[in-house]
This record gives C-alpha cells, structure tokens and sequence, in this order.
C-alpha cells in the first residue's frame, strides 16, 4: 500500500482553522491528511472528515507518536486516544514524530511497539520522522527496511537532505518532504519564480513538482482554498532536467527546523 504521492499538511492549523483547511481539501481533491498528536488538532480533523461525506475507506489518514509516547507501555494506548479524537478504528500510517531525546526510549522498544500496533489492526502502515542514517538504520535492524513506509523529514531546495535521501533510497524508503515550500521562501527564488515562468506554473507548483520528481511525496498545507486547489496542479508539472539541475543547485543546508532537545546530530 503505497502512500499518496501529495497529502494535505495539518501542522500549525488549530481549531476552526484547520476544520476549514481540511474541509476545503477534501472538497478540492485531497485524499490523504497528515496529523499529529503533538498538533492538537486530532479532534478537528476528525471532525472536518467525518462532516465531508467522504467515505473513510477513500482516504489515507497519517498521524504520529509524540515524544512522551514512545514507550512500550504508552505509545498503543496513545495511538487508540489518536484513533478515538480521528473518530476511526485505524490510520493508515503511523510515524515516530521525534527519535527518543537523548535516547530515553531505545529506538527497539518504540519500534517494536509501534510494530505491535500494526499487528492489532490500530494502524495499517508504520515510519519514522525526523531519522538520520543512524537512527534509520536502527529501525531496520528492529523491523526491516520493507516494514518501514517513509522517512518524514525537512526537504526543500535549500535543504535537500541528500545523505538521508540517498540512504532511505538504498533501503527502499521513500522520503515524505515537509516544508517542501521552506516557509514560502522557497517561492521568491529567482531561479524557482524563472522555472515557474516558463513552465506556466506557479512556484508553488514547481517546487512541489521538483519534489515530486525526484520521488519523494509532499504535504503542503494552507489555510486558503485557492491555494490548496494550486498546490494540487503540482501533480500535472513536468519538470525538465535543466529545470530540475537547476533547483538541485539551490541546495545551502538552510535547515528551518532544529528543535533544542528533541533534533539529532543530523547528517
């Protein structure tokens, strides 16, 4: 079971904000949502799904363990309080959000776990986020490379991530960019505003399809409904190999997300 190529990002929207977002998503074409325990918005999304009419069995719903969850005895009964908020009896895809801080929970207790909850039905799929090499490799020593769905970490033509990248690849680990936009400032390069240009593409669009291209699966988010449709038309971009040399250049380590305590020695 493949995960969908583009998904509709939840991170930072609360309350009616994402209820809208995710509504307006599902309205326009979106069929996978990636959510967090972490986010606070569980409930919400769940909520916006339920009230869409759109069938459950459509969907491809992603969540992920926090932190304070990833112990044996913590992380499935917190994965049945996601499922309860998500008003669904599975997600399709669990992700560790974080590796342990300062390795408090071995990377083979929360991956066994989460392994557990595969078997019990709770979750179709399992991953990780945020892993380097080293972290990644010890999820496959603990489940297999095959059991591990996606490796989510920041990607974007700043920071193209490439050692993870091409590790995951090596393995059989598709990568899921997040922040594929960097912020929005991504989008004011003059080289991604040029591609965009000739391609009759927004830029949006282009550094998603950049993303897209080299395998890798995207989840913008927006609180805009014109901007959701836009994003989605990243699907119909085909980017030449000039144009994506020339993104490819654009990589400066330019790293947005490093948070204190909880980020590893990254590659």
């Amino acid at each position: 079971m493949s995960i969908p190529t583009i998904g509709l990002g939840t991170f930072r929207l609360q309350g009616q904000t994402v209820i809208d977002s995710v509504r307006n998503g599902l309205d326009v074409g979106y069929r996978a949502i990636d959510t967090a325990q972490i986010y606070g918005n569980e409930a919400e999304v769940g909520q916006a799904i339920a009230e869409s009419g759109v069938a459950r069995s459509a969907l491809f719903l992603t969540t992920k363990i926090w932190t304070e969850n990833l112990s044996r005895d913590k992380l499935v009964p917190s994965l049945k309080d996601s499922l309860a908020k998500l008003r669904t009896d599975h997600v399709d895809l669990t992700l560790i959000h974080w590796p342990s801080p300062g390795d408090g929970v071995p990377v083979a207790e929360f991956m066994g776990a989460l392994a557990d909850a595969r078997e019990q039905g709770l979750t179709r799929q399992i991953g990780v986020s945020n892993f380097t090499i080293g972290l990644m490799q010890q999820a496959i020593d603990v489940v297999g490379a095959g059991a591990i769905a996606t490796n989510q970490v920041e990607l974007h033509p700043f920071l193209q991530n490439r050692k993870v990248a091409d590790f995951a690849r090596s393995q059989g680990i598709p990568i899921t960019s997040y922040m594929t936009l960097g912020y929005g400032k991504v989008l004011q390069d003059p080289v991604v505003q040029a591609i965009a240009q000739r391609n009759g593409a927004t830029p949006a669009q282009v550094v998603l399809a950049w993303a897209m291209q080299l395998g890798h699966a995207v989840i913008p988010s927006s609180t805009k409904r014109a901007n959701l449709q836009g994003n989605l038309g990243a699907l119909a971009v085909r980017l030449s190999e000039p144009d994506m040399a020339a993104i490819g250049a654009l990589d400066r380590g330019g790293r947005l997300t490093s948070p204190q305590g909880l980020a590893p020695a990254w590659d």
